[in-house]
């Protein structure tokens, strides 16, 4: 369903919706945690907007027709079992509420923002907020859980990087792994 809705945001076009409710929806189980204070207003939003273009029967929750007919939307067909799969994410109907849970919790993969900011600032000297980039290389490939190359060049593509400079932004950085950037 991640895969999903992310695909979906990035995606513009015209989506067919099929018409009516479908006999005998079950309730969607509520959800024990206030999920909606993980996310502000316009989060919230763009969240409940794309929940309706997944939901197209609009009959407040999404069902296996409902994953099948987005994913055509998007060129895709995937068989029964692949649709099983996704619904198995959620373990009850999928209302809103159960949709905005799921994302949360995905997103809530990685560490909070301050946790991200303040690891990064251990290595910041002068407290500017930023690092040479030549010397997070190095911190990335030799110290702790050592990335690769390639894992440090593909994290940084991208990254608020003052080209200048050569300094890296790990507040820009943090704000953008946790909220994303403002195209998105």
């Amino acid at each position: 369903l991640y895969q999903l809705l992310t695909a979906k945001r990035r995606m513009s076009g015209r989506i067919v919706r099929s018409k009516g409710k479908g006999p005998g929806k079950k309730r969607g189980q509520r959800a024990t945690s206030n999920i909606f204070a993980m996310f502000d207003q316009a989060q919230i939003q763009e969240f409940k907007e794309a929940f309706n273009v997944i939901d197209g029967n609009r009959d407040g929750f999404i069902d296996d027709q409902d994953l099948k007919a987005i994913w055509n939307s998007l060129g895709k067909d995937p068989d029964d079992k692949e649709i099983s799969v996704m619904m198995a994410d959620a373990p009850g109907p999928l209302n809103f509420t159960m949709f905005l849970t799921l994302y949360g919790e995905k997103l809530n993969g990685t560490d909070p923002e301050d946790v991200i900011r303040n690891a990064f600032a251990c290595f910041d000297d002068e407290g500017t907020g930023k690092i040479n980039e030549d010397k997070l290389r190095t911190l990335l490939t030799t110290m702790g859980d050592r990335m690769t190359d390639d894992e440090v060049e593909q994290m940084l593509k991208g990254a608020p990087v003052d080209t200048n400079s050569g300094m890296f932004d790990y507040i820009a950085f943090t704000r953008i792994l946790k909220h994303g950037t403002k195209d998105d």
